[in-house]
């Protein structure tokens, strides 16, 4: 893009300015739409997002909650009601939260990477918004 910010010198006409202004808005955008389409369909950056998706699932599901059962009034929790929720508790834990985790992660890692290239985006239309060459008054000349 700074190539093309140079080859604009002093332009006289606010309506080719504008235009310029318009066409550079527009690649960046584009830009920026591929680039998000990328990632969420994973093509390039496949290895990279599943190593952090699984990385992320593995540290969701080793803190997975531990439940402690107290005396109630002085009286032992029942064993084999303990014994029920903790197999209820390992299933979950071992059958049913992974999947949703995972695609929980796949999401939050995907809409991540889509913002950082939005920051890029944004930086660069500033960059062009700020660029000496499209804001010279031609009186000033």
């Amino acid at each position: 893009m700074g190539a093309t910010l140079g080859a604009v010198n002093k332009i006289d006409d606010p309506i080719t300015l504008e235009g310029t202004v318009k066409k550079q808005f527009k690649e960046l955008l584009h830009r920026y739409k591929v680039e998000t389409f990328k990632i969420s369909h994973a093509t390039d950056q496949a290895e990279e997002i599943s190593r952090t998706i699984h990385e992320n699932t593995e540290e969701i599901l080793n803190n997975a909650y531990h439940y402690q059962f107290h005396k109630a009034k002085g009286v032992e929790p029942d064993a084999q009601r303990v014994e029920t929720f903790n197999m209820i508790k390992n299933y979950t834990v071992d059958a049913l939260l992974p999947p949703v985790v995972e695609k929980l992660m796949t999401r939050i890692v995907v809409l991540e990477k889509q913002q950082d290239r939005l920051l890029d985006l944004v930086h660069e239309i500033l960059e062009t918004l700020s660029h000496d060459d499209l804001f010279l008054d031609k009186d000033a000349g």
